[in-house]
């Protein structure tokens, strides 16, 4: 850390967000809406007879429903949830250094306990790390971890998440300008989870995992099935035919390796899996919901192909 950030140090460990119980209990009806939404099919979030026969007590809340039960509201009830002063002199001390502009980088959850309807839910967080100064693709910065801990009402632990930021300073024009353009995409975050579904994409072959037991097909990949808890698993090519399910149109921030505007969409595939890519040959203003996409790649160099998708022909429809 430079010696004229020292300060910075003097905020770890500090808490946050003192502890604050979300507005509403675990619900049946808000996990409804979840698992529509998500596509989530697991029958033990809605019946307690399927939740019985895995073992458990009755129906549960999706785990990564967790932070759902704390987040803010807009009306009184959670007026006093405004950013606490330890917050707001950090950002005073680094804006006051130039560090004016931020980017979420990652979110790491970790899940102990389940919640079931009539729960409520607790959180709490410190600031757990502030890193020395970075030079980053977007300028240089400091890497700010904060760690929200969720506890049920016995007070039990029921999941921890550290939510990293990157506070740093906007590049000039005329150093954007020295710098080219171009640059390698970033890397995939490879483990044994998921090294296969890339090692087939560089075959120009799009994958679905697969449960050897109860053949349900999954995405994102994983070790076990959501729907029997087998971790037994093979895989199916994808016919590449799909439809837009969403999409968002990026402009800012510019990483080296991207072409902007970017169009990122979900695309819910004909076997019934979801997943996020670029799109190709189309305009932000051309892209709809609903639209039919076929398969395309991008061979972003010789370590990493991803694939794409770009409108298809009309009589593939």
């Amino acid at each position: 850390m430079s010696e004229s950030l020292t300060e910075l140090a003097v905020y770890e460990g500090q808490t946050l967000t003192p502890t604050i119980w979300g507005p509403d209990a675990v619900n049946t009806p808000m996990i409804r809406h979840w698992i529509e939404t998500m596509g989530d099919t697991n029958p033990i979030y809605l019946d307690d007879d399927a939740a019985r026969a895995t073992g458990r007590d009755g129906a549960v809340a999706p785990a990564l429903m967790t932070q759902v039960w704390t987040m803010r509201t807009f009306t009184d009830k959670m007026a006093d949830n405004a950013p606490s002063q330890v917050w707001t002199d950090l950002i005073a001390t680094l804006d006051n250094a130039g560090f004016t502009s931020v980017v979420a980088t990652d979110s790491d959850f970790e899940f102990f306990a389940e919640l079931r309807p009539g729960d409520r839910v607790s959180l709490t967080e410190v600031i757990e790390d502030i890193s020395e100064q970075k030079s980053t693709g977007l300028g240089i910065g400091h890497f700010v971890t904060t760690l929200k801990t969720y506890r049920n009402g016995d007070g039990e632990v029921v999941a921890t998440q550290r939510w990293r930021t990157l506070r740093f300073k906007p590049k000039t024009e005329k150093a954007a300008a020295a710098e080219p353009s171009q640059g390698l995409r970033p890397r995939p975050a490879l483990n044994a989870d998921n090294a296969f579904w890339f090692e087939a994409a560089k075959e120009h072959r799009l994958v679905i995992q697969r449960c050897t037991a109860c053949r349900t097909l999954r995405h994102p990949t994983g070790p076990m099935c959501g729907t029997c808890r087998s971790l037994g698993w093979d895989t199916v090519d994808a016919s590449g035919r799909g439809v837009v399910y969403s999409f968002v149109v990026n402009h800012h921030p510019q990483i080296p390796g991207f072409e902007y505007p970017l169009v990122v969409a979900t695309i819910e595939l004909d076997e019934g899996t979801r997943l996020i890519a670029n799109m190709t040959g189309v305009t932000p203003d051309e892209v709809e919901i609903g639209m039919p996409v076929e398969l395309d790649w991008i061979d972003a160099d010789p370590d990493l192909t991803l694939p794409a998708f770009r409108p298809a022909a009309r009589e593939e429809y």
